[in-house]
């Protein structure tokens, strides 16, 4: 298999803003590979690809580990700004301004592998429609079923591209 990132994004305790986490378990699940039961444990990494990563944001120096694969899989919560419930986008390096300090782009973080680090590896962005964002580390039911429906769509990609 190509070597293959699954970097996931988000806030775990914010309900579906944690909707990363839960695709990147049903992922591995789905890939037979074991995964944590909560992002407070170690995420293993095994030999065989894809690869698994979740954290509460992306950051530059996340730029390091990308540049060493050829696939990476960016996976988010968005909050309806996007028209598709489930949205997979192609991400190409560019840099983009942020009106907040703490908030870095896709798009962003793969200029940063680019320019730094000489690699371009192809990288898409899955989306997905979250709907509550209290304290809780369960899904609502509608982003649930969505991440069903985001699960699906990153194996249909992993085996196309």
């Amino acid at each position: 298999m190509i070597s293959t990132l699954i970097f996931g994004y988000g806030n775990f305790d914010r309900e579906d803003d944690g909707v990363a986490w839960h695709i990147l378990k049903s992922l591995a699940n789905e890939l037979g590979q074991p995964f944590p039961n909560s992002p407070e444990e170690e995420m293993p990494i095994f030999q065989t690809y894809p690869h698994f990563m979740f954290d509460l944001q992306i950051y530059p120096e996340l730029a390091e580990e990308i540049s060493k694969y050829q696939r990476v899989v960016f996976v988010d919560a968005h909050t309806g700004l996007v028209p598709e419930d489930v949205n997979i986008a192609e991400v190409n390096p560019q840099f983009q301004k942020s009106p907040l300090t703490h908030h870095m782009t896709p798009a962003t973080v793969m200029e940063f592998t680019k320019t730094i680090y000489h690699a371009e590896p192809k990288a898409v962005l899955v989306s997905v429609r979250g709907y509550q964002f209290d304290f809780s580390r369960s899904l609502s039911t509608k982003t649930a079923q969505l991440a069903d429906q985001a699960v699906s769509s990153i194996l249909m990609w992993l085996n196309n591209n």
